[in-house]
């Protein structure tokens, strides 16, 4: 696709849990996808790459997206398009801060031009993209059939995948968990742990990029995990957090990582995940999204 600089797929790793409250012969790997780039991180060069090729293929020289002030997508596109020869846009969520997050700060720096807009007018991308010209626009989080195809390699990396009877990530706009839908086999189950309150339209919205409209028997998206909403961290999330890198050298995220593998417990250890499962947690990156945290709160 001559896309230049990108990850390098030999650092991904598979992690096994070992725990006491795994049942016996029921196993739990997590696919370490956060290893794959410090920026670049998880899922998304997967959802991003053919987005980049079909903008290059195009002869677009503008890339543009749309997301939070703590979003992974928003710096993975600054980076990846920086690398590769794009100017980028990112359209954020709300008025322009006092202080830029992290997040916001390194996309800058990676010379995303960053344009706050209030919430309000965020929900009409539309119109929002219309005040551009000649701009390759890439929807939240990756959004859409490219993002879904990328997603989609993300099990071929995986040695023996066909072992697995189910295959858990997190779902923020459900495109990763589409793609993994799309090719897992007809004997495996696919687990999405919603990370946003009460996002039950997300269930179309996964349906919208599946290759076969028979696939949706393939999946369950459980609403209870979120914690409060996207990107809340209550005591009990924290200190979860930390029981994981002490017990099982496992680092995670306030967003979505830690309550996936919080889920992927309690699904296990209630049965609802039968005993004697082979369980595949995709580990999607966004190790970023701490940085709101104060210094010393985790210990990775």
């Amino acid at each position: 696709m001559c896309l230049q600089n990108m990850p390098d797929l030999k650092n991904v790793n598979i992690h096994s849990i070992k725990a006491n409250w795994l049942p016996n012969a029921t196993t739990l790997d997590v696919l370490r996808l956060d290893n794959i780039h410090p920026v670049v991180s998880g899922n998304k060069w997967f959802k991003l790459k053919y987005y980049l090729a079909d903008a290059r293929q195009q002869q677009y020289k503008t890339v543009a997206t749309f997301g939070g002030a703590y979003s992974n997508h928003i710096i993975a596109t600054a980076y990846a398009c920086k690398e590769n020869g794009f100017k980028s846009i990112g359209i954020i969520r709300g008025e322009k801060p006092a202080q830029l997050s992290g997040t916001l700060l390194s996309a800058a720096e990676y010379s995303m031009q960053l344009q706050f807009v209030t919430r309000d007018a965020f929900k009409n991308k539309e119109l929002l993209k219309q005040q551009f010209s000649n701009t390759y626009w890439i929807d939240e989080g990756g959004y859409g059939s490219l993002g879904a195809t990328g997603a989609g390699e993300i099990l071929s990396i995986v040695d023996k995948v066909e072992n697995y009877s189910h295959i858990v990530c997190a779902v923020g706009t459900g495109t990763m968990f589409a793609g993994l839908i799309n090719s897992i086999k007809e004997h495996q189950r696919a687990i999405g742990i919603s990370v946003l309150k009460n996002n039950y339209s997300i269930h179309n919205e996964v349906v919208q990029l599946l290759h076969d409209p028979g696939y949706a028997g393939r999946f369950t998206i459980f609403h209870d995990y979120h914690f409060g909403g996207y990107a809340k961290h209550p005591a009990e999330l924290i200190a979860f957090m930390n029981d994981a890198w002490h017990k099982y050298q496992l680092p995670t995220d306030i967003v979505y990582t830690a309550k996936t593998f919080y889920a992927v417990r309690q699904l296990i250890t209630r049965h609802i995940i039968p005993q004697g499962s082979n369980v595949l947690m995709i580990h999607s990156g966004g190790l970023q999204g701490n940085t709101p945290l104060q210094k010393g709160v985790l210990p990775f």
